[in-house]
């Protein structure tokens, strides 16, 4: 039950929701891309993404100076309930929303991305 428990509450806030639903549209997401879609400091990303990892949601891969994140594929249980969730929040505005914003995001190299955080121009 602890572990349903777990589960619950990381996808209790609407920021680690949207995380999801991101990742389960885009294989794969650097941190500044999300970063950059939820409009928050890379602190905050970084406590959401590791409650998501707690959770047993998503992993991380390490690519040079990069973070990529994907959904946690091998549990059945936690497959399906994304699934479920997925199917149920697609045509949400906020969804729709998001979608339009990652579409710009992903027109952007990780770097462009970076400095465009740090004040500097790009994209």
């Amino acid at each position: 039950m602890e572990a349903k428990l777990n589960l619950f509450k990381s996808i209790s806030d609407r920021n680690r929701l949207r995380v999801i639903m991101a990742l389960m549209t885009y294989e794969e997401l650097c941190a500044c891309q999300i970063i950059e879609l939820l409009q928050v400091t890379g602190a905050t990303v970084s406590k959401h993404l590791g409650q998501l990892n707690n959770a047993g949601l998503i992993k991380s891969r390490k690519e040079g100076r990069w973070i990529y994140f994907r959904i946690k594929k091998d549990d059945e249980q936690h497959k399906k309930f994304l699934n479920w969730l997925f199917e149920e929040l697609k045509s949400s505005k906020d969804y729709l929303e998001d979608q339009k914003h990652l579409k710009k995001i992903m027109s952007c190299e990780p770097e462009a991305l970076c400095k465009k955080q740090r004040g500097e121009n790009c994209c």
